[in-house]
């Protein structure tokens, strides 16, 4: 497995107070959960290292490999608004051809869908195309914002084991902003729960879910993780 991602210090800021202030590991495969306004979607994004210029950011990361795009990989929410539409998938890569087409077998598209644009194609098949193209480098981190939120039951399922099964065979770090505890239970070996900016549990998921610690917790999890408040 690769080398855990140590977040010993995140800090972020604005002039007036302060937004985000945890620490926590990636460790396999880690669920990051939390209501509305708690802080996953900016950890994210300081992670990638796309914080807004008005926030103040303090980052302490101790990694085996440099936090940048050759190692990161990100899947978004929408794969419907991740690819320009004008453009063929096959203009869309970041690689050579021959490795194109290997990408697209990897999760499990034919090669013939490189000429097709993006509206030729279903949800689940443009979430696929998002996958292979995060994965054109030799990544070590993949991050996905609730990868599966704009896609049907079917296509989802099937995205879900398509992680599952790259994280393994590719033995990447997998970081999983979700409000679907289905996900995190059948994708994350451990889960973070933040509110209002702080980290409030953390363990494995499925000793978390069983066994919660905290009344926010335990809202979350009884929740159905399906209202809006829930969501990133």
């Amino acid at each position: 497995m690769s080398q855990a991602v140590d977040i010993k210090k995140l800090q972020i800021s604005t002039n007036e107070k302060k937004l985000v202030d945890i620490s926590f590991n990636i460790t396999h495969s880690t669920a990051l959960i939390g209501q509305s306004g708690s802080g996953k979607s900016l950890t994210l994004k300081s992670i990638l290292n796309l914080l807004p210029s008005n926030l103040k950011m303090i980052f302490n990361v101790d990694s085996k490999f440099e936090l940048n795009s050759s190692n990161i990989g990100f899947i978004p929410q929408n794969p419907f608004t991740s690819l320009s539409p004008m453009t063929k998938i096959k203009n869309q890569f970041f690689c050579e051809d021959k490795k194109k087409k290997k990408l697209l077998k990897i999760v499990g598209l034919e090669e013939n869908f490189l000429n097709r644009f993006p509206s030729e194609l279903s949800g689940g098949q443009l979430q696929r195309v998002v996958i292979a193209i995060a994965l054109s480098n030799d990544i070590k981190l993949l991050l996905l914002d609730e990868p599966t939120t704009a896609l049907d039951e079917k296509s989802k399922k099937l995205i879900l084991n398509l992680i599952h099964k790259l994280q393994e065979e590719l033995n990447i770090l997998i970081l999983f902003v979700t409000h679907d505890i289905n996900s995190i239970k059948s994708i994350c070996k451990d889960i973070v729960i933040i509110k209002n900016g702080k980290v409030i549990e953390r363990g494995k998921t499925i000793e978390v879910l069983s066994n919660p610690q905290t009344a926010y917790t335990k809202e979350l999890i009884n929740s159905t993780f399906k209202n809006k408040e829930f969501r990133k």
